[in-house]
């Protein structure tokens, strides 16, 4: 029988930016192979942010490396925009921000974030041009001659965000990037993150380990089980996009908590 699309059907058709597909993935090894993820399926639409959150090992970066065309599935379909990774990856579709900030000590800042902004043979004036928005952006533009080495941690992944951000990709792909900050910086950070998100309708894909923080940042939570990473389960968050960090304390907020714990525990991949 044939189907009819809705007219929301349609819409959310046109609005995805990622089609994920019965994805797996495993490495041969010397030991033997090993599997990575196991039959992923994820639609992800325009603006959208989403958390993967699981254990380590789980398959969450894996997974995110997959959309970036920095590994190849083994079997399954992806498509970034309507195209493959390698020709998203082509096109400039994403920013890729790492765990570490990654930014070269001998380089000031605003060199830092010009560093692609020159790989693409962009023009000085436009390269200056990108460099200031991008910095401003992030509240970083007193500081853009400054070298990271003077810079704390959270200054170093703003910075790090803002070179991403000056490539004008139209996603985020963000591995676990303020992981290794404490709390107090993490949740300023978790903030700004945000508002950048509001003033710019990015589509974000965020590793995290945090059930608090893929709680507070996202629309759709991701939760994977231990390895082969599987999604166990999948929570759209009703939380106001305008939300401050004063919404973790509310019910609503941790009501989703407990679901994504709950569903780690089942996965058996959280140990309260």
């Amino acid at each position: 029988m044939l189907q009819r699309m809705t007219p929301s059907d349609a819409q959310n058709s046109l609005d995805r930016v990622i089609d994920i597909k019965g994805v797996s993935l495993t490495f041969e090894t010397n030991d033997g192979p090993v599997h990575a993820l196991a039959g992923i399926n994820l639609d992800i639409t325009q603006g959208e942010f989403v958390s993967l959150i699981g254990p380590s090992g789980c398959g969450k970066t894996t997974l995110l490396r997959v959309i970036a065309d920095l590994e190849r599935p083994t079997t399954g379909t992806i498509t970034v925009n309507g195209v493959s990774p390698r020709e998203a990856l082509l096109n400039r579709s994403y920013g890729y921000v790492f765990q570490a900030a990654a930014l070269y000590p001998w380089r000031t800042i605003a060199k830092n974030v010009a560093l692609p902004l020159e790989i693409m043979g962009l023009d000085r004036a436009e390269r200056e041009a990108r460099v200031k928005r991008n910095l401003e952006l992030v509240d970083l533009g007193d500081f853009a001659q400054k070298f990271p080495w003077q810079l704390s941690g959270g200054m170093q992944q703003r910075a790090s965000i803002a070179r991403a951000l000056a490539v004008e990709p139209g996603m985020l792909l963000m591995d676990e990037p303020f992981g290794a900050l404490d709390e107090i910086v993490r949740d300023h950070l978790n903030e700004q993150l945000l508002k950048l998100c509001d003033k710019t309708n990015k589509t974000v894909v965020f590793v995290t380990h945090s059930i608090p923080e893929a709680v507070f940042l996202s629309t759709k939570i991701v939760v994977m089980s231990a390895r082969p990473g599987q999604i166990h389960d999948i929570i759209e968050s009703e939380l106001p996009r305008d939300r401050t960090l004063d919404v973790r304390e509310t019910p609503e907020f941790l009501d989703i908590a407990h679901r994504v714990r709950q569903g780690l525990r089942e996965g058996h991949s959280y140990d309260a």
